[in-house]
């Protein structure tokens, strides 16, 4: 009795032991599976966290998307600023310009009439240059052309003068061909004196040095020049630059005789100054030494006394500073 019961009380205590063996194991799987699920827990919310903050990145994107134009705009905005700014700075600028006149001081953009710009092309500093480049344009003209254009310039002229001596005849028809032929004249004129402005450069190059700029003595001898054309006789066979050469060469040496010198000389006088200097400038180089005034004033037919006052006439005169 007492083996058999210590056998059912050994047997006892191994299922007891068994079981709390199971439930030890049912336990821990229990534990490992709380653990588990706890650790997947906020792996899940992590996710669950995550899906969020990619909505919030395409919303942030889709915000942004619409900020390009507006800085478009900003740049836009600032571009117009600037040239509002450099239009204001302009018009100051504008306004602050004044000139000056006769004592006054005015702003040029409060001028009615507005300004005029004159730009002249291939302008260069030096002005000889220009006219000769302007003159070189024209070319120079045959014996017939300028027999043409002569006859031209005489009918123009006579046309005129039929217009001016009868008034009532320029309601005509006849008056009015006559003002064609007369504005045909001029034309011919213009084109005869553009042809030969070169022969006065040439010719007063030759008075350079004496007292007158060189653009002064091309102007005198222009002038000289509308002279000759309208006093030019075709009808005698002479070239025009034969015919013109004189009258070029009188009308710079009187201009020369009025304005080069500082103590206006008569120009007879000078002509007679002019003679003595050729004359003793001879005489040097023929007997190698200074000509007295006896010499000179048998070569010139004058008395001594004469000489010695024409070569004081054209001493120059000393400013009293040097």
């Amino acid at each position: 009795m007492t083996s058999s019961s210590t056998a059912e009380t050994a047997s006892k205590a191994k299922r007891s032991t068994s079981a709390a063996a199971a439930k030890a194991a049912e336990s821990s799987e229990a534990v490992e599976t709380d653990v588990v699920e706890t650790a997947e827990a906020p792996a899940k919310k992590t996710t669950a966290q995550k899906a969020p903050a990619r909505k919030t990145t395409r919303k942030t994107a889709a915000k942004k998307a619409p900020a390009a134009p507006k800085e478009t705009e900003v740049d836009s905005d600032a571009e117009e600023e600037t040239e509002e700014n450099e239009t204001t700075k302009a018009k100051s600028a504008t306004d602050t310009k004044v000139e000056e006149s006769g004592g006054f001081v005015f702003n040029a953009a409060e001028d009615d009439a507005p300004a005029q710009q004159v730009v002249t092309a291939g302008a260069t500093a030096d002005p000889v240059k220009d006219y000769l480049k302007q003159i070189g344009k024209v070319a120079l003209l045959n014996a017939a052309q300028e027999v043409e254009l002569a006859e031209r310039i005489e009918a123009g002229l006579y046309a005129e003068h039929k217009l001016k001596g009868d008034e009532t005849i320029t309601k005509t028809k006849a008056g009015r061909e006559l003002a064609i032929i007369a504005q045909d004249g001029r034309a011919a004129k213009d084109h005869l004196l553009e042809a030969n402005l070169r022969l006065v450069v040439s010719l007063a190059k030759r008075y350079t040095g004496r007292g007158m700029l060189f653009l002064d003595l091309i102007q005198e001898g222009n002038l000289g020049l509308i002279r000759a054309v309208e006093k030019f006789d075709y009808a005698k066979g002479y070239k025009f630059s034969t015919y013109a050469t004189w009258w070029i060469r009188q009308a710079i040496t009187r201009a020369m005789a009025d304005q080069a010198r500082t103590i206006r000389i008569p120009v007879h006088m000078v002509e007679v100054i002019n003679k003595l200097a050729r004359v003793q400038r001879q005489m040097l180089q023929d007997l190698g030494r200074e000509p007295t005034p006896e010499e000179l004033s048998k070569e010139l037919d004058m008395t001594p006394e004469k000489v010695i006052e024409v070569q004081k006439y054209g001493r120059e005169p000393i400013s009293l500073h040097t």
